[in-house]
């Protein structure tokens, strides 16, 4: 299980923005997708689709994504209560449906789940912890850094979900990941869209710089299509493909 390194340029971000512009309230903006019966589904399908070994690797990247996805939420859910911005309540409710689609997966292979405390900044790897006090602290010193932080957690989430793609052959899991996936990537459109829009930029800081320009210079994904730019193999079932509409965005 490859350890999540604290990000050594946060401390030393310095991002400054004397005026915010308003911000649009759509939908598209903010990464929000059609969420209906999405986790009704979920484990429907997750169960329906082969029962696989799984290698070491694939059960320390189950346990890695069940707490990176709990971050991802736990920071937006502070951000939004300091801040006050949609995108950061919207996109934490979609990390909520990440961390199910990965607990429906230690539910499936009998794997412990790392999560044994839900309270919001709890985290059992304690690299996972000093990361998220290193991001909650960057992200209350102004509304654009705590956008910088979204899209600096979507970078990262998606380095790490495109290095298990091509680590894992088990059905399940890359439907799993490439839903995630999709997701970070619309994730990560919305908080640059938002810096954008208050004259700020993103710089790679985990993907190079040429994958985040053309993750940012795409339109958001609607289904299919989720495992762009993972290394896909081809694999994939009519379970598969119906179910990549369950996670939403």
């Amino acid at each position: 299980m490859r350890n999540i390194q604290t990000i050594p340029a946060i401390a030393g971000i310095v991002l400054s923005c004397t005026m915010l512009l308003p911000l649009p309230h759509s939908a598209h903006a903010y990464g929000r997708g059609n969420n209906g019966g999405q986790q009704r589904g979920l484990a429907t399908t997750i169960a329906a689709l082969p029962f696989q070994d799984l290698s070491t690797e694939e059960e320390l990247g189950l346990i890695k994504m069940r707490e990176e996805e709990k971050l991802a939420r736990d920071v937006y859910q502070v951000l939004y209560q300091q801040w006050g911005h949609q995108v950061f309540a919207n996109i934490s409710q979609s990390e909520q449906r990440h961390m199910d689609a990965v607990k429906a997966l230690l539910d499936k292979y009998n794997l412990v789940d790392p999560v044994t405390d839900s309270r919001v900044g709890v985290f059992t790897d304690p690299e996972m912890q000093t990361l998220y006090e290193s991001l909650i602290a960057e992200g209350g010193s102004s509304l654009v850094a705590a956008l910088h932080v979204g899209a600096t957690i979507e970078d990262l989430d998606i380095k790490d979900l495109y290095e298990l793609l091509e680590k894992t052959d088990n059905d399940d899991i890359r439907m799993v990941y490439e839903n995630l996936s999709r997701g970070s990537r619309n994730h990560l459109r919305a908080f640059t869209s938002q810096l954008s829009l208050n004259g700020q930029s993103y710089e790679a800081q985990f993907l190079t710089q040429e994958q985040i320009d053309d993750i940012i210079t795409s339109p958001m994904e609607r289904g299919g299509n989720g495992g762009r730019g993972a290394g896909r193999r081809g694999r994939a079932s009519s379970a598969m493909n119906g179910s990549r509409y369950l996670l939403g965005n």
